[in-house]
């Protein structure tokens, strides 16, 4: 039987996906609820928005990626200049 999922609950998975970066499958198992669910929600926002909040996600992700790799090669980078000295 279908169960509506209140307001909050939704508007805090789509919030853990746009602005922290978990992915649709995670946020959806954590509330117990399917990823297709969620994936619908993303898109009826999408249309409104006209922006594709998964592909908005998916950049927050690589970003944050790309900083811890920037600082990991700046320590390394770092420490190898130490060891010259």
């Amino acid at each position: 039987m279908y169960k509506p999922v209140p307001k909050e609950v939704k508007d805090q998975i789509l919030s853990r996906i746009k602005n922290d970066g978990v992915t649709v499958p995670k946020a959806a198992a954590d509330a117990g609820i399917s990823a297709t669910c969620v994936y619908g929600w993303l898109s009826k926002e999408s249309e409104k928005t006209n922006c594709n909040q998964l592909e908005l996600a998916r950049m927050r992700r690589e970003i944050q990626g790309l900083h811890e790799l920037v600082g990991q090669l700046t320590a390394e980078i770092h420490k190898s200049k130490k060891g010259r000295l």
